[in-house]
């Protein structure tokens, strides 16, 4: 078997080439990487690199060819219209390159209702793959909790969780343990046999009170819930470029959208995921 990862190099794609490298072979694996030269190390180590680009169907034609099973991350970015066209590409290099399964990695918010600026793609994913003759699972991660780690100094100079979710809950899940779910997924043909549609999440969701005495359990420091608005929020992280984006999704959370839990992680790994005070305290760093 052959198996591509298309952003390896990123956040999620190393972890998902270390842990698919766990299950497989690294002659068993090709790595799709927009700016090969990010990924030299990987080279060197002894993976084969293939150069794609989302808007280029001829060169992901040839970077699939030969590939059973590919793992699509798809790009970051905020358009809607660009996220489905890069798809409609990829899907289209697969059916000419002969690739028959995909592991295709999407988000928790994809509900109908959903006002997050990218819940229209996470929607449309399902509907769109199961018009398709690609045998397939869809992963849809939970919130990454490894973002919170970074943003902990912040924090504790706030003295509180900031998020304007109100008294809702949100579901997390670490890289990490994503990454070991679709591995898993890619390398068990019956995991991905069906169209099945997972949800990966820890065992349970945090409410913004709980992931702050489990934020001041982990540093030591005073860490409280005081919400601002969502426009507050907006405001404050535009500067860094997602701020409208990041309040549109916690605007979707306090509509109780992002609180879903499952067993699926357990279901397709055989034990449960890393809890958020586990997580935390291991990753913390004073």
């Amino acid at each position: 078997m052959k198996y591509m990862i298309t952003g390896a190099t990123g956040h999620l794609g190393q972890q998902v080439v270390a842990q698919l490298s766990k299950l497989t072979t690294k002659q068993s694996i090709r790595l799709g990487v927009h700016t090969p030269a990010k990924a030299a190390h990987l080279k060197d180590d002894g993976y084969e690199i293939a150069a794609i680009d989302y808007r280029n169907v001829d060169q992901m034609t040839a970077a699939f060819t030969g590939v059973d099973v590919l793992i699509y991350i798809p790009s970051l970015t905020y358009d809607v219209q660009g996220r489905i066209n890069e798809f409609e590409n990829s899907l289209t290099a697969m059916n000419r390159a002969g690739v028959t399964d995909l592991v295709d990695v999407s988000f928790i918010a994809d509900q109908f209702n959903n006002p997050f600026q990218m819940a229209g793609y996470y929607a449309y994913l399902p509907a769109r793959l199961a018009s398709s003759k690609l045998r397939y699972a869809v992963l849809k991660n939970a919130l990454y909790a490894d973002p919170l780690i970074p943003y902990l100094p912040e924090l504790i100079e706030r003295q509180n969780v900031i998020y304007p979710v109100g008294d809702q809950a949100m579901s997390f899940i670490s890289r990490k343990d994503s990454a070991e779910a679709i591995a898993n997924v890619a390398v068990k043909p019956y995991l991905r046999d069906r169209g099945q549609n997972y949800l990966l999440t820890m065992t349970q969701n945090y409410n913004m009170v709980e992931l702050a005495h489990l934020m001041t359990a982990a540093t030591g420091q005073q860490i409280g819930y005081a919400p601002v608005s969502l426009q507050e929020f907006a405001d404050i992280y535009r500067a860094e470029g997602d701020g409208d984006e990041l309040a549109s999704m916690y605007h979707a959370a306090a509509m109780g959208l992002m609180d879903g839990v499952t067993n699926d992680f357990r279901h397709i790994t055989g034990h449960a995921p890393q809890d958020m005070g586990t997580f935390l305290k291991e990753n913390y760093q004073q």
